[in-house]
Protein backbone atom coordinates (compact mmCIF):
# COMPACT_ATOMS: atom_id res chain seq x y z
CA UNK A 1 0.00 0.00 0.00
CA UNK A 2 2.81 2.44 0.87
CA UNK A 3 4.50 2.05 -2.54
CA UNK A 4 1.18 2.45 -4.34
CA UNK A 5 0.44 5.66 -2.41
CA UNK A 6 3.92 6.99 -3.12
CA UNK A 7 3.55 6.27 -6.82
CA UNK A 8 0.14 7.95 -6.90
CA UNK A 9 1.52 10.98 -5.09
CA UNK A 10 4.50 11.21 -7.41
CA UNK A 11 2.23 11.06 -10.45
CA UNK A 12 -0.04 13.72 -8.98
CA UNK A 13 2.81 16.09 -8.09
CA UNK A 14 4.26 15.82 -11.58
CA UNK A 15 1.01 17.20 -12.95
CA UNK A 16 1.06 20.29 -10.74
CA UNK A 17 1.58 23.61 -12.54
CA UNK A 18 1.53 27.17 -11.24
CA UNK A 19 0.48 30.35 -13.00
CA UNK A 20 -0.39 33.93 -12.19
CA UNK A 21 -3.96 34.62 -11.21
CA UNK A 22 -6.15 36.09 -13.92
CA UNK A 23 -8.08 39.23 -13.09
CA UNK A 24 -11.47 37.61 -13.65
CA UNK A 25 -10.58 34.96 -11.05
CA UNK A 26 -9.85 37.45 -8.27
CA UNK A 27 -13.27 37.21 -6.63
CA UNK A 28 -13.11 33.43 -6.23
CA UNK A 29 -9.49 33.61 -5.12
CA UNK A 30 -10.22 36.14 -2.35
CA UNK A 31 -13.33 34.25 -1.29
CA UNK A 32 -11.36 31.02 -0.81
CA UNK A 33 -8.68 32.81 1.22
CA UNK A 34 -11.22 34.52 3.45
CA UNK A 35 -13.11 31.31 4.04
CA UNK A 36 -10.35 28.69 4.24
CA UNK A 37 -7.05 30.37 5.18
CA UNK A 38 -6.48 30.63 8.93
CA UNK A 39 -5.92 34.41 8.75
CA UNK A 40 -9.39 34.86 7.21
CA UNK A 41 -8.19 37.76 5.08
CA UNK A 42 -7.25 38.39 1.46
CA UNK A 43 -5.90 41.90 2.11
CA UNK A 44 -2.21 42.28 1.19
CA UNK A 45 0.28 45.13 1.63
CA UNK A 46 2.24 46.92 -1.08
CA UNK A 47 3.29 45.31 -4.36
CA UNK A 48 1.74 41.87 -4.82
CA UNK A 49 1.58 38.81 -7.04
CA UNK A 50 -1.02 36.05 -6.74
CA UNK A 51 -0.63 32.49 -8.03
CA UNK A 52 -2.81 29.43 -8.43
CA UNK A 53 -1.51 25.86 -8.54
CA UNK A 54 -3.48 23.48 -10.74
CA UNK A 55 -3.77 19.83 -11.68
CA UNK A 56 -5.72 19.12 -14.85
CA UNK A 57 -7.20 22.62 -14.71
CA UNK A 58 -8.43 22.31 -11.11
CA UNK A 59 -7.08 24.56 -8.36
CA UNK A 60 -5.13 22.71 -5.68
CA UNK A 61 -3.36 25.63 -3.93
CA UNK A 62 -3.37 29.43 -3.72
CA UNK A 63 -0.27 31.53 -3.05
CA UNK A 64 0.31 35.25 -2.47
CA UNK A 65 3.53 37.26 -2.41
CA UNK A 66 3.57 40.84 -1.15
CA UNK A 67 5.73 43.56 0.40
CA UNK A 68 8.19 42.53 3.08
CA UNK A 69 7.85 43.55 6.73
CA UNK A 70 9.41 46.96 7.39
CA UNK A 71 11.43 45.97 10.46
CA UNK A 72 12.49 42.51 11.66
CA UNK A 73 15.37 42.22 14.08
CA UNK A 74 16.06 38.57 13.20
CA UNK A 75 16.21 39.42 9.50
CA UNK A 76 17.83 42.86 9.55
CA UNK A 77 20.43 42.53 12.30
CA UNK A 78 21.07 38.81 12.63
CA UNK A 79 20.51 37.26 9.20
CA UNK A 80 21.36 39.99 6.67
CA UNK A 81 23.29 42.44 8.82
CA UNK A 82 22.58 45.54 6.74
CA UNK A 83 22.55 49.13 7.95
CA UNK A 84 19.30 51.10 8.44
CA UNK A 85 20.04 53.02 5.24
CA UNK A 86 20.66 49.83 3.27
CA UNK A 87 17.47 48.29 4.64
CA UNK A 88 15.42 51.33 3.67
CA UNK A 89 16.76 51.45 0.11
CA UNK A 90 17.02 47.68 -0.55
CA UNK A 91 13.97 46.25 1.17
CA UNK A 92 12.24 46.13 -2.20
CA UNK A 93 14.44 43.12 -3.07
CA UNK A 94 12.81 41.15 -0.22
CA UNK A 95 9.31 39.74 -0.78
CA UNK A 96 6.97 37.99 1.66
CA UNK A 97 5.10 34.78 0.92
CA UNK A 98 2.09 36.13 2.77
CA UNK A 99 -0.42 33.38 1.94
CA UNK A 100 -0.13 29.67 1.17
CA UNK A 101 -3.43 27.81 1.10
CA UNK A 102 -3.58 24.14 0.19
CA UNK A 103 -7.04 23.11 -0.94
CA UNK A 104 -8.55 19.76 0.14
CA UNK A 105 -5.95 17.62 -1.67
CA UNK A 106 -3.44 18.38 1.11
CA UNK A 107 -4.91 15.56 3.18
CA UNK A 108 -3.95 13.05 0.49
CA UNK A 109 -0.64 14.46 -0.70
CA UNK A 110 1.57 15.74 2.14
CA UNK A 111 4.29 17.00 -0.24
CA UNK A 112 1.97 19.27 -2.18
CA UNK A 113 2.94 22.36 -0.18
CA UNK A 114 6.66 22.14 -0.91
CA UNK A 115 5.93 21.27 -4.55
CA UNK A 116 3.79 24.34 -5.30
CA UNK A 117 6.03 26.62 -3.25
CA UNK A 118 9.09 25.40 -5.12
CA UNK A 119 7.43 25.93 -8.50
CA UNK A 120 6.48 29.49 -7.54
CA UNK A 121 9.96 30.34 -6.28
CA UNK A 122 11.48 29.25 -9.59
CA UNK A 123 9.54 31.91 -11.48
CA UNK A 124 8.93 34.54 -8.79
CA UNK A 125 11.87 36.85 -9.50
CA UNK A 126 11.21 36.92 -13.25
CA UNK A 127 7.48 37.54 -12.71
CA UNK A 128 8.25 40.29 -10.17
CA UNK A 129 10.67 41.92 -12.60
CA UNK A 130 8.01 41.92 -15.32
CA UNK A 131 5.30 43.34 -13.04
CA UNK A 132 7.22 45.69 -10.73
CA UNK A 133 10.49 46.42 -12.53
CA UNK A 134 13.01 44.75 -10.24
CA UNK A 135 14.02 41.20 -9.24
CA UNK A 136 13.59 39.38 -5.92
CA UNK A 137 16.68 38.34 -3.97
CA UNK A 138 15.17 37.03 -0.73
CA UNK A 139 11.79 35.58 0.25
CA UNK A 140 10.42 35.65 3.79
CA UNK A 141 7.41 34.04 5.40
CA UNK A 142 5.85 33.67 8.85
CA UNK A 143 4.54 30.48 10.39
CA UNK A 144 2.32 30.25 13.44
CA UNK A 145 3.95 27.20 15.02
CA UNK A 146 1.05 26.76 17.41
CA UNK A 147 -0.88 25.54 14.35
CA UNK A 148 1.72 24.53 11.75
CA UNK A 149 5.23 23.06 11.73
CA UNK A 150 6.64 24.89 8.71
CA UNK A 151 7.57 21.59 7.06
CA UNK A 152 6.98 22.76 3.48
CA UNK A 153 9.19 25.82 4.02
CA UNK A 154 12.08 23.76 5.35
CA UNK A 155 11.65 21.33 2.47
CA UNK A 156 11.79 24.29 0.05
CA UNK A 157 15.11 25.57 1.39
CA UNK A 158 13.88 28.15 3.91
CA UNK A 159 15.72 28.72 7.16
CA UNK A 160 13.99 29.37 10.49
CA UNK A 161 15.78 32.39 11.96
CA UNK A 162 13.74 33.44 15.00
CA UNK A 163 10.38 34.58 16.32
CA UNK A 164 8.67 37.88 15.66
CA UNK A 165 7.57 40.12 18.53
CA UNK A 166 3.86 39.57 17.91
CA UNK A 167 2.89 42.55 15.76
CA UNK A 168 1.07 42.62 12.44
CA UNK A 169 0.76 45.35 9.82
CA UNK A 170 -2.59 47.11 10.07
CA UNK A 171 -1.97 49.70 7.34
CA UNK A 172 0.85 51.00 5.21
CA UNK A 173 2.97 52.39 8.07
CA UNK A 174 1.39 51.12 11.27
CA UNK A 175 1.43 47.86 13.21
CA UNK A 176 -0.87 46.46 15.88
CA UNK A 177 0.04 43.97 18.58
CA UNK A 178 -1.74 40.63 18.13
CA UNK A 179 0.13 38.66 20.80
CA UNK A 180 0.97 35.71 18.54
CA UNK A 181 4.72 35.60 17.77
CA UNK A 182 5.48 33.67 14.59
CA UNK A 183 8.55 31.89 13.34
CA UNK A 184 10.30 33.84 10.60
CA UNK A 185 11.53 31.81 7.62
CA UNK A 186 13.97 33.21 5.05
CA UNK A 187 15.41 31.93 1.80
CA UNK A 188 17.87 33.38 -0.70
CA UNK A 189 16.62 33.30 -4.30
CA UNK A 190 20.02 34.37 -5.59
CA UNK A 191 23.23 32.75 -4.30
CA UNK A 192 24.86 34.85 -1.55
CA UNK A 193 21.96 37.31 -1.59
CA UNK A 194 22.56 38.20 2.06
CA UNK A 195 26.14 39.27 1.37
CA UNK A 196 24.98 41.17 -1.69
CA UNK A 197 22.38 43.17 0.25
CA UNK A 198 24.91 44.39 2.81
CA UNK A 199 27.57 45.37 0.28
CA UNK A 200 28.48 49.04 0.14
CA UNK A 201 27.63 49.09 -3.56
CA UNK A 202 25.19 46.91 -5.45
CA UNK A 203 25.85 45.53 -8.95
CA UNK A 204 24.86 47.89 -11.74
CA UNK A 205 21.70 45.97 -12.68
CA UNK A 206 20.35 46.38 -9.13
CA UNK A 207 21.65 49.88 -8.46
CA UNK A 208 19.09 51.53 -10.74
CA UNK A 209 16.23 50.07 -8.68
CA UNK A 210 17.88 51.05 -5.40
CA UNK A 211 18.39 54.65 -6.49
CA UNK A 212 14.65 55.10 -7.02
CA UNK A 213 13.94 54.33 -3.37
CA UNK A 214 14.17 56.63 -0.37
CA UNK A 215 12.70 55.79 2.98
CA UNK A 216 10.44 54.57 4.38
CA UNK A 217 10.14 57.29 7.02
CA UNK A 218 9.89 55.84 10.53
CA UNK A 219 9.86 59.09 12.55
CA UNK A 220 6.86 59.74 14.76
CA UNK A 221 4.56 62.72 14.37
CA UNK A 222 6.04 64.59 17.36
CA UNK A 223 9.54 64.18 15.94
CA UNK A 224 8.42 65.51 12.56
CA UNK A 225 6.66 68.46 14.19
CA UNK A 226 9.84 69.35 16.06
CA UNK A 227 11.80 69.23 12.80
CA UNK A 228 9.43 71.76 11.27
CA UNK A 229 9.65 73.94 14.35
CA UNK A 230 13.42 74.47 14.16
CA UNK A 231 13.07 76.26 10.81
CA UNK A 232 10.61 78.83 12.20
CA UNK A 233 13.55 81.15 13.03
CA UNK A 234 14.24 81.69 9.32
CA UNK A 235 12.42 84.54 7.60
CA UNK A 236 10.65 83.60 4.39
CA UNK A 237 12.37 85.48 1.54
CA UNK A 238 9.67 84.73 -1.02
CA UNK A 239 7.28 87.41 -2.20
CA UNK A 240 4.12 87.46 -4.26
CA UNK A 241 0.82 85.60 -4.28
CA UNK A 242 0.08 81.89 -4.46
CA UNK A 243 2.53 80.74 -1.79
CA UNK A 244 0.86 77.52 -0.65
CA UNK A 245 3.57 75.91 1.48
CA UNK A 246 5.16 77.69 4.41
CA UNK A 247 8.94 77.98 4.18
CA UNK A 248 9.45 76.05 7.43
CA UNK A 249 7.43 73.14 6.04
CA UNK A 250 9.34 73.07 2.77
CA UNK A 251 12.68 73.09 4.58
CA UNK A 252 11.51 70.40 7.01
CA UNK A 253 10.48 68.22 4.06
CA UNK A 254 13.82 68.84 2.33
CA UNK A 255 15.74 67.97 5.50
CA UNK A 256 13.75 64.79 6.05
CA UNK A 257 14.12 63.68 2.42
CA UNK A 258 17.88 64.30 2.59
CA UNK A 259 18.16 62.22 5.75
CA UNK A 260 16.26 59.45 4.00
CA UNK A 261 18.75 59.42 1.14
CA UNK A 262 17.20 61.73 -1.47
CA UNK A 263 19.39 64.08 -3.44
CA UNK A 264 17.91 66.73 -5.73
CA UNK A 265 14.66 68.63 -5.97
CA UNK A 266 12.73 65.98 -7.90
CA UNK A 267 13.92 63.32 -5.46
CA UNK A 268 12.69 65.48 -2.57
CA UNK A 269 9.24 65.67 -4.15
CA UNK A 270 9.17 61.93 -4.92
CA UNK A 271 10.25 60.99 -1.40
CA UNK A 272 7.82 63.29 0.40
CA UNK A 273 4.96 62.20 -1.88
CA UNK A 274 5.27 58.73 -0.33
CA UNK A 275 4.71 60.03 3.20
CA UNK A 276 1.42 59.32 4.95
CA UNK A 277 -1.24 61.95 5.63
CA UNK A 278 -0.28 61.91 9.30
CA UNK A 279 3.37 62.56 8.45
CA UNK A 280 2.58 65.33 5.96
CA UNK A 281 0.32 67.01 8.52
CA UNK A 282 3.05 66.82 11.17
CA UNK A 283 5.48 68.50 8.77
CA UNK A 284 2.98 71.32 8.24
CA UNK A 285 2.32 70.69 4.55
CA UNK A 286 -0.44 72.50 2.68
CA UNK A 287 -3.90 71.02 2.09
CA UNK A 288 -5.93 70.60 -1.07
CA UNK A 289 -9.58 71.57 -1.36
CA UNK A 290 -10.63 68.03 -0.39
CA UNK A 291 -8.65 68.31 2.85
CA UNK A 292 -5.74 66.04 1.87
CA UNK A 293 -2.21 67.14 2.75
CA UNK A 294 0.30 67.12 -0.10
CA UNK A 295 4.05 67.45 -0.50
CA UNK A 296 5.81 70.49 -2.05
CA UNK A 297 6.72 70.24 -5.73
CA UNK A 298 10.27 70.16 -7.08
CA UNK A 299 9.92 73.79 -8.19
CA UNK A 300 8.83 74.82 -4.69
CA UNK A 301 11.86 73.10 -3.20
CA UNK A 302 14.04 74.92 -5.75
CA UNK A 303 12.61 78.38 -4.97
CA UNK A 304 12.83 77.96 -1.19
CA UNK A 305 16.18 76.22 -0.85
CA UNK A 306 17.98 78.62 -3.20
CA UNK A 307 17.06 81.54 -0.93
CA UNK A 308 18.46 79.86 2.21
CA UNK A 309 22.11 79.80 3.26
CA UNK A 310 23.24 76.17 2.89
CA UNK A 311 25.61 76.29 5.86
CA UNK A 312 22.87 77.66 8.11
CA UNK A 313 20.45 74.99 6.87
CA UNK A 314 22.90 72.20 7.68
CA UNK A 315 23.67 73.76 11.06
CA UNK A 316 19.97 73.75 11.98
CA UNK A 317 19.52 70.14 10.87
CA UNK A 318 22.64 69.08 12.75
CA UNK A 319 21.45 70.74 15.94
CA UNK A 320 18.06 69.06 15.60
CA UNK A 321 19.71 65.63 15.18
CA UNK A 322 21.74 66.16 18.34
CA UNK A 323 18.54 66.80 20.28
CA UNK A 324 16.89 63.55 19.15
CA UNK A 325 17.07 60.26 20.97
CA UNK A 326 19.59 57.83 19.51
CA UNK A 327 16.79 55.37 18.74
CA UNK A 328 14.98 57.97 16.62
CA UNK A 329 18.06 58.77 14.56
CA UNK A 330 18.88 55.09 14.14
CA UNK A 331 15.49 54.48 12.55
CA UNK A 332 16.37 56.89 9.74
CA UNK A 333 18.49 55.93 6.75
CA UNK A 334 20.89 58.80 7.42
CA UNK A 335 22.89 59.65 4.31
CA UNK A 336 24.82 62.71 5.39
CA UNK A 337 24.28 64.67 2.14
CA UNK A 338 23.64 68.38 2.23
CA UNK A 339 20.69 69.93 0.49
CA UNK A 340 20.90 70.13 -3.29
CA UNK A 341 21.92 73.50 -4.64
Amino acid sequence: MEKQFSAAETDFLRKVTVRLLREEERGEFDYRLEREHYLRSAVLAGQTLRYVAEVDGQWVALLCFSAAALHLKARDEDWIGWTPRQRARRLLFVVCNSRLLLLPERQRYPNLGSRVLGLCLRRLSQDWQAQWGHPVLVVESFVDESQYRGTCYRASGFEAVGFTQGYGRSSRDFYQEHGQPKQLYLRELRPRARALLRRSRLPQELMASEEKVCGPCSLRALELESLGGVFAVLQDQRTGHGLRHRQRSVLACAALATLMGASGYQAFEDTCSKLTQRQLRALGCARRENGDYYAPSDSTFFRVINKVDAAHFEQIVGAWLLEQEISAVARLAVDGKGAAR
